[in-house]
């Protein structure tokens, strides 16, 4: 591994091709006898020959990650009160070492770790590390190396992850098409509305007919207007919107090896409509972004907002905890424009000294059917098998109390066909994250337009100083 990797890897910033999954990884024709024996089986032995380390050390950005290990690994035995310890049968301990994704602070944190990869003793190396949608290219370079291959794993993509989502295989790819990184959850969006407001101003909650309401952004503004004249906002804020946006450019942030930012026009667009919806009165005034308490508030009984926009990890983890009335208050229904937000990928750490019980974690938490089906129902997450969330759309047992007995599955599994992912970048988070801020402050009135590109320029370039230009649509 490069010891500059982050300054390389962000220099070479690298684009993902057609969404069409990983091309062939080789070593698919290995002989079978009666019993069924894949691919990743026999390439297993290279695994199983190492000596284990002691230590497994997993980083991730939020607790989501060791949740859902801890719910499906049937390794383990037990994790510590203060949860940063689990302990498998084996006597093996995994370190769970988590750092807030705002700012970058968690990816300075894994960068320092995966630099000192080398030099680091056993019990110190990384093994396995998260990656978001928003950065999985940058740690998937192949010219890095910072992530295995899954196939130098022991595991083969073409047959033990083959009931994935096409799109989640394929950013999991390097430059080359190879797999590197594995994903449970797939994120297609939905609509998210309020029961009782939609009584009362449509004089229906059923979630067919709310999505004749949300089923474009031209009936949308219709919709929203009827809101207002009843006292409602349609959503809380401009950032609710923005990952529609995001999710349909047509250029990637920084293009192949290059250090210039282009600013899709998709991106303009947003700006210009959230102005027009906020002096329109179809936002909530009083919460100015995501991920505050404004925002958190919006989703109480005491809110006027109707709806938010999002993917199934979306209500399991900030709807439910904010909602502080009667379970059956909400329902989902199609969004204007099929999107996708987000997506956690877990990566094995080239040098790891636990080779097969990264090996087996990979496995269990993304490639078997019946963890999968777990974690749907338990915690209501969009798995990512083709098959399961199939079944998961025609059964009833995954009806959700916190909708009103409603099964999500039925809009979330079509939405999912549907969608097509933006080209990515290695800059897409400081990207995301500052045009938001820095025209957060102009829809707020804060500064003037002018101002606000003036403000992305530099943050992005403090953010990030190899940058050399930023290019705005005409």
């Amino acid at each position: 591994m490069k010891k500059n990797m982050v300054r390389i890897l962000l220099i070479t910033a690298v684009a993902i091709g057609a969404l069409a999954g990983c091309g062939n990884q080789g070593g698919s024709d290995v002989a079978t006898g009666s019993d069924t024996q894949s691919n990743s089986d026999a390439q297993g032995s290279v695994a199983a020959d190492v000596e284990e380390g002691k230590v497994i050390n997993i980083y991730s950005f939020n607790e989501e990650l060791r949740n859902r290990i801890t719910a499906v690994y049937p390794e383990i035995v037990s994790t510590s009160n203060d949860k940063t310890e689990s302990t498998l049968k084996d006597g093996t301990v995994i370190h769970w070492i988590i750092n807030p994704n705002q700012d970058g602070v968690y990816q300075d944190k894994l960068d320092e770790a995966l630099n000192n990869q080398i030099a680091a003793s056993a019990d110190d190396k990384v093994d396995i590390f998260a990656a978001e949608l928003d950065y999985i290219i940058k740690y998937t370079d192949a010219d890095i190396d910072a992530a295995m291959t899954l196939e130098s794993l022991g595991i083969n993509p073409d047959t033990d992850l083959t009931d994935q989502f096409d799109f989640t295989r394929a950013v999991a790819c390097d430059q080359l098409g190879v797999q590197r990184a594995s994903t449970w959850q797939a994120c297609p969006g939905v609509l998210v509305y309020r029961r009782d407001i939609a009584n009362e101003v449509f004089g229906t909650d059923d979630p067919e007919e709310i999505g004749k309401l949300t089923k474009d952004w031209a009936t949308m503004k219709d919709t929203a207007e009827q809101l207002k004249a009843s006292g409602y906002y349609t959503f809380s804020s401009y950032a609710d919107t923005f990952r529609l946006y995001n999710n349909s450019m047509t250029e990637a942030w920084v293009a192949t090896g290059e250090t210039t930012i282009k600013v899709d026009q998709k991106i303009m667009d947003w700006v210009n409509d959230s102005k027009e919806w906020k002096e329109a009165g179809y936002f909530d005034p009083a919460v100015k972004g995501q991920w505050n308490s404004d925002w958190y508030t919006a989703m109480s009984s005491g809110s006027k907002v109707f709806a938010f926009l999002f993917p199934a990890w979306g209500i399991d983890t900030q709807m439910v905890p904010n909602w502080d009335g009667e379970e059956g208050a909400w329902a989902v229904t199609n969004a204007p424009e099929p999107y996708n937000w987000g997506g956690t990928f877990i990566l094995a750490a080239e040098g790891t000294d636990n080779p097969q019980h990264v090996k087996d974690i990979i496995l269990a938490l993304t490639a078997d059917a019946d963890n999968l089906t777990k974690i749907s129902k338990d915690y209501a997450d969009f798995t990512n098998a083709k098959s399961v969330m199939e079944a998961a759309a025609k059964d009833d047992s995954f009806a959700s109390a916190f909708l009103g007995g409603q099964n999500p599955y039925t809009y979330f599994t079509p939405g999912a066909a549907t969608i097509k992912m933006a080209p990515l970048s290695a800059y897409d988070q400081g990207c995301v994250e500052l045009i938001q801020n820095t025209f957060g402050d102009y829809l707020q009135g804060q500064i003037d337009y002018d101002k606000a590109k003036e403000n992305f320029e530099i943050a992005i370039r403090e953010r990030y100083p190899e940058i050399s230009e930023i290019q705005w649509p005409e």
